[in-house]
């Protein structure tokens, strides 16, 4: 099974507005209601190709009663902790002439509703996957990444991180299964910077070498690069198209190359499903479907894998 876990999901408001005036009185031209979060999107992802999973966090109010009715009419199961207080944040996205975000700060979480979320991830079994992926609230120690994958460390759960610097740093140690880094990322973490796909894979490998069992390197337009256990690192390009809506591409690569991992247990194909369910995502308003991902991904030639080592 896969499991996603989100501690900060949001609704996404997101209204356009023709000619926006600050200051003023405006008027939408069109409004709508997303759910976000970046796990809460590998979730959605992976439902949209049938793989089943079920989507861990917190949730609060009559928000989060309304982000679990879109999640449900989304076939996305769920199984959140619920708050006693505060509500599910609501995140506006303002797209105007110059696009604006507000990102709420979220609800407080206690440490007794922690513990409800420890006690659910105590019953995940040897072999699941557990995604862990997005922003923690302040109200949680940045170490939650850190404890989460020390717990779980004994029931070899495959751990698929998407973080930055100290917080993908930290979990290392525990040879998670997976870590998602786009190439800004990854010459972040190195403090360097990373122009060739090359000097990219090399540095997927340092952190192989730290503990990271695989290692796939988003790089937008330019394709990806997968360095994986068996000691192969593949290079493709992206598959060609106009990005309408980077949000949650990503995620999307994410949710994509779970659900054909999951189904053949092939690296290629695992690493060519990704990069056209991120692209897919990309070049559609929303969250891609099922049709957009496998329509990219029947044309997309696996022979434009290259194997960099």
């Amino acid at each position: 099974m896969i499991y996603t876990l989100t501690f900060n999901p949001a609704l996404d408001y997101i209204i356009e507005v023709s000619d926006y005036k600050e200051g003023m009185v405006n008027r939408t031209a069109s409004e709508t209601l997303l759910p976000g979060g970046k796990g809460i999107n590998v979730s959605i992802i992976l439902s949209h190709l049938s793989t089943e999973n079920i989507a861990l966090g917190f949730v609060g109010g009559f928000t989060g009663n309304e982000l679990e009715t879109i999640l449900k009419n989304e076939k996305v199961q769920t199984d959140f902790v619920k708050l006693k207080n505060g509500n599910t944040r609501i995140n506006i996205k303002l797209k105007a002439d110059c696009e604006t975000e507000i990102n709420a700060k979220g609800p407080k979480i206690s440490e007794i509703e922690l513990k409800m979320l420890y006690q659910k991830l105590n019953d995940l079994k040897g072999g699941d996957f557990l995604v862990l992926a997005g922003s923690i609230p302040s109200s949680l120690p940045d170490s939650i990444y850190c404890q989460i994958a020390q717990n779980l460390s004994r029931k070899k759960i495959n751990l698929v991180v998407d973080a930055e610097k100290n917080l993908l740093k930290d979990v290392l140690k525990f040879n998670p299964f997976l870590i998602k880094p786009n190439h800004h990322e990854l010459g972040d973490f190195f403090n360097q910077r990373l122009e060739t796909k090359e000097e990219i894979a090399f540095a997927a490998k340092k952190l192989q070498k730290m503990g990271a069992r695989n290692v796939f390197v988003s790089m937008a337009e330019k394709g990806g690069i997968l360095a994986c256990e068996n000691n192969e690192v593949l290079f493709s390009v992206a598959p060609e198209g106009k990005v309408i809506n980077s949000t949650g591409a990503g995620d999307s690569l994410l949710g994509g190359f779970l659900s054909e991992y999951i189904s053949s247990k092939d690296y290629n194909k695992a690493f060519i499903m990704g990069l056209c369910a991120g692209s897919a995502s990309a070049f559609s308003k929303n969250l891609a479907t099922k049709d957009e991902i496998e329509k990219l991904y029947s044309f997309f030639s696996k022979n434009q894998i290259q194997k960099l080592i």
